[in-house]
């Protein structure tokens, strides 16, 4: 089955509430529960949490509020200065983008899967912001949710942000499959099941009314190649390297949020949304937006320049 079909399967799943599975039978079934565990005590379990980034990036032009919602890959777990998480670097970003001040909050959690995102909301009821990014994933597949309910949990926040007219842009699961504490083959599942949940993630996203950033590279060639400076100590999350590279490459999704859409580097309009998502699940910063008078075509946005993904093997 190929990317697109498995996106659009677990998409439609979800829209019924389905489970969308992506996953082995069961007699490879009880390996990857003894390798999950093991990475798991490899990786051990976090004793700090991130510093708080909330506050005021920027000045001038009329107050942007941006709330930041996931789990530690947004709030930026590792690093010592607030300045280093996603968040920040987003905030100040997109604050330098428009020239104008942001009012950033982020209530991204560690160890957070999609099914928190409704109480992280309620935490910022009724104070809606203008724009809110959404980057979660990673720990659904660690944790091995059914890929359909993850996407209906994430559908679920979108909607309930754009009921109060909230523009969202959502960071789409990481590749997991580069991550090294993480033995074989469980990394090979690992890979296929977070690069699947990301272009279904994109379908739904879309779907509901957001902007979907596909954010794979973060955890694919850049790590495989510079796992030294891209990993933290953990080797399972980002340094603060990876981090500001997450966080520059959702600011121009975040900047069209806010203002009149900019030029994208390259673009490819009209494509079907699963096929536009599973392209971008393998290209870095891409982002995919409905395009104008058509509930089943994308715009595909080339944010950043193509970087093969890692091979599966």
């Amino acid at each position: 089955m190929s990317r697109a079909s498995r996106a659009r399967a677990i998409a439609s799943a979800a829209a019924v509430g389905g489970a969308g599975l992506v996953g082995a039978g069961g007699a490879i079934y009880g390996v990857l529960l003894g390798q999950s565990r093991l990475a798991r005590h490899r990786i051990g379990e976090p004793t700090t949490t991130p510093p708080n980034s909330d506050g005021i990036y920027g000045t001038g032009g009329v107050p942007v509020d941006l709330v930041v919602f996931g789990d530690s890959g947004a709030a930026g777990f590792g690093v010592d200065r607030a300045e280093d998480t996603t968040a920040a670097v987003a905030a100040a970003g997109l604050a330098a983008r428009l020239g104008r001040e942001v009012r950033l909050r982020c209530v991204a959690v560690v160890g957070a899967q999609s099914a928190d995102l409704q109480s992280q909301i309620d935490g910022i009821d009724p104070h809606w912001p203008a724009v809110a990014v959404i980057a979660v994933g990673a720990n659904d597949v660690t944790h091995r949710i059914p890929p359909g309910r993850s996407v209906a949990l994430l559908t679920a926040a979108i909607e309930r942000l754009r009921e109060h007219d909230v523009e969202v842009v959502v960071a789409t699961c990481p590749d997991l499959g580069t991550i090294r504490p993480i033995p074989h083959p469980l990394r090979w599942v690992a890979r296929r099941w977070s690069r699947s949940l990301a272009a279904a993630q994109m379908v739904a996203a879309v779907s509901a009314g957001a902007r979907s950033v596909a954010v794979a590279d973060l955890l694919g060639p850049e790590f495989h190649a510079h796992p030294d400076t891209m990993f933290g100590p953990d080797q399972f999350h980002p340094s603060v390297a990876g981090y500001r590279a997450f966080g520059e490459a959702i600011v121009p999704s975040l900047a069209d949020a806010v203002s009149e859409p900019v030029q994208p580097q390259k673009s490819v309009a009209n494509l079907d949304l699963a096929q536009a998502a599973a392209r971008a699940a393998e290209v870095g910063g891409a982002e995919v937006s409905g395009a104008r008078g058509s509930r089943v075509r994308a715009l595909l946005r080339l944010r950043r320049p193509a970087s093969p993904a890692p091979s599966d093997h």
